[in-house]
């Protein structure tokens, strides 16, 4: 018997360049899309006869972005999942997820320019959008790959102990970390630009002011931040991988390490997440 099952297409690239005006604004963007319904008949039987080809819902991403205004990726996001699930009587579910890579304009001697941008970093801002037959559009906002460090303010320290611990306890150590976080909208809202930077400047004033007695010590106050500063948003989940630093034994060398000296490693890692809601 035939479980839970979608299909759609993923990592649809876009690039868009706004020319209305001289100053050119480019977005950037990922496009995850998936659709769910009554699909038995594909996987049983092989009947394509319900089956919106993925690579139409590839140039329907392409489609929307030319006939309208990106505007939000909330707002992108909600377009494409309305489009999909009115354009497929099969499909009771269509879910798109919509993440924006950042470009920073090219200062050239003080001054913007026009048309030139440079990278910007690895974070991306997520939006994604459900839309059900008979049921309200669903949205939802994120940040993923915020990549934070503190090199004060962070203690490790009161853990428990047994044969297998090697772990040194610590008053003074550096927090590293990768976030994710999504958020999602309580209220009817609009403005999905600024509760991103709401929420965004609670979490990064937060971590930077915080003093961390654990990961999880300080994602909590993060979450806690994050709703007392948007009201618009009933909940956030938060991932904060442990990007461990760990002190360099200069010793043979006859130097000493005053907490100076590092080396970071990539695996393994703690992975500590959490969901933050309002009582």
């Amino acid at each position: 018997m035939l479980g839970h099952n979608s299909y759609g297409k993923s990592g649809v690239r876009l690039l868009k360049v706004e020319r209305a005006h001289s100053h050119h604004t480019i977005r950037d963007l990922t496009v995850d899309l998936a659709l769910e319904g009554d699909f038995v008949a594909t996987h049983v039987k092989g009947d394509n006869t319900a089956v919106l080809p993925t690579d139409t819902m590839k140039n329907v991403v392409y489609a929307k972005a030319r006939e309208l205004t990106i505007g939000e990726p909330e707002d992108f996001a909600a377009a494409l999942a309305t489009h999909l699930l009115g354009s497929n009587t099969t499909a009771t579910v269509a879910r798109v997820t919509v993440a924006e890579h950042t470009w920073r304009r090219l200062d050239l001697a003080g001054t913007s320019h026009d048309h030139a941008f440079e990278g910007g970093s690895t974070e991306l801002r997520i939006a994604r959008a459900r839309a059900a037959k008979g049921e309200e559009l669903a949205l939802s906002g994120g940040i993923d790959r915020l990549r934070v460090l503190k090199s004060a303010q962070s203690a490790f320290s009161g853990f428990p102990r047994d044969r297998y611990t090697t772990l040194r306890e610590t008053e003074d150590r550096i927090l590293a970390t990768s976030v994710t976080a999504e958020w999602t909208y309580a209220t009817n809202t609009t403005d999905f630009g600024g509760h991103f930077r709401d929420v965004r400047g609670a979490l990064l004033e937060t971590f930077a002011q915080h003093d961390s007695r654990s990961v999880q010590h300080t994602l909590y106050a993060m979450g806690e931040a994050a709703l007392a500063r948007c009201g618009a948003i009933s909940e956030i989940h938060i991932t904060m991988p442990n990007a461990h630093h760990l002190l360099v034994d200069l010793s043979p060398f006859a130097l000493e390490n005053p907490n100076e000296i590092f080396v970071p490693t990539s695996e393994p890692y703690g992975l500590i997440s959490a969901t933050i809601r309002r009582g």
